[in-house]
């Protein structure tokens, strides 16, 4: 059976149940594999920018017979897709800009389908604001931690009425952390708080009382997100005491 990563693992499950599902970026096709063998979805496409990834999922999907449940097609991010032809459409892996560019370009498509599962590797807390001032809706999250990484991934849907109100309720520790798994005090974005407080401490500390302008600046400024993180731990520390 196909075998997916914790990370990929982790994508999949956002992904839900789905007539068709597209996975941007394919690689080796393994996301649109799993989804179908597991009967998550009754067909895929498996699209990517280059010809080499294509030429791997193939392989993949000749191996596992699915020839007539998973095609694929050469596509700049969403241009081969048609609205409304996917239900369900995974973007992972890539960086939060390169994510951005791909949602904006192919907004008709994006904004059609029912969902979105998205996984940037980068520039979170701007990936965030794009979606909230694009008018996409965060449904779901989940987070990770694989091979000494963390890697954080959501569910989204494009909301006719835009999402304005959303966006003015969002905190800025929203966007940095994810608003949903701060609601749910998640397991393993307290792990990623407790190695950010054990990070910022050590810097302070080597950064001692140097009086260079820069580095009192500096100070200040890790000082500030040090206390932002503290408070994010110790409000799970009393989501804690009151389940005691």
């Amino acid at each position: 059976m196909v075998q997916l990563s914790k990370r990929l693992q982790a994508v999949a499950g956002l992904a839900g149940e789905a007539e068709v599902v597209a996975d941007v970026g394919t690689d080796h096709g393994y996301i649109p594999l799993y989804l179908v063998c597991f009967g998550k979805a009754k067909r895929a496409i498996a699209m990517d920018v280059n010809e080499g990834p294509l030429l791997r999922a193939r392989e993949h999907i000749r191996q596992y017979h699915m020839e007539g449940r998973i095609e694929t097609r050469l596509s700049d991010g969403l241009d081969a897709l048609r609205p409304g032809e996917a239900q369900a459409i995974v973007v992972a892996g890539m960086g939060g800009a390169l994510m951005m560019r791909i949602l904006s370009e192919g907004e008709r498509v994006a904004r059609a389908a029912k969902r979105l599962v998205l996984q940037p590797q980068s520039e979170l807390p701007a990936f965030r604001r794009f979606l909230a001032l694009h008018g996409y809706r965060i449904t779901d999250e989940e987070m990770v931690y694989e091979d000494g990484k963390f890697y954080s991934m959501m569910a989204a849907k494009w909301t006719q009425e835009g999402d304005r109100e959303a966006l003015q309720a969002m905190a800025e520790a929203d966007y940095k952390y994810g608003p949903l798994l701060l609601k749910r005090n998640h397991p393993v974005l307290r792990l990623y708080l407790l190695r950010q407080k054990e990070q910022k401490q050590g810097i302070l500390q080597k950064l001692g009382q140097n009086a260079r302008q820069d580095v009192k600046v500096r100070r200040a400024q890790l000082e500030g997100e040090l206390e932002e993180v503290e408070a994010l731990l110790n409000a799970y520390k009393n989501q804690e005491e009151k389940v005691l």
